[in-house]
């Protein structure tokens, strides 16, 4: 699936910087990753968890779609913990 622009929240850009993911890698994910919640609620945009696979390596993006634009604004990126999640990484563990 193509996506529009991508617009990094400046949160972004320091996790991405810190944990080691590219700008080609999170495109990629959201390209190509699957959507495993939805936050509609959202303000300004709702957004979404996206899990995606590059090489070996799980990726979580957290997105908003502006639609009057197209953007896709990237908030957060981040490996997901597996003591947090199971282990194909789209459903949290029970607390």
């Amino acid at each position: 699936m193509s996506i529009g622009p991508l617009v990094f929240r400046v949160h972004a850009i320091q996790r991405m910087f810190q944990r080691r993911i590219s700008k080609d890698d999170v495109r990629y994910v959201l390209e190509h990753g699957e959507t495993i919640e939805t936050y509609p609620q959202d303000m300004p945009y709702p957004s979404r968890l996206v899990l995606g696979w590059r090489n070996a390596r799980p990726l979580h993006i957290v997105a908003a779609d502006n639609v009057e634009t197209g953007e896709v604004i990237v908030i957060t990126t981040y490996e997901p913990d597996p003591e947090e999640w199971q282990q194909e990484f789209t459903r949290r563990k029970p607390r």
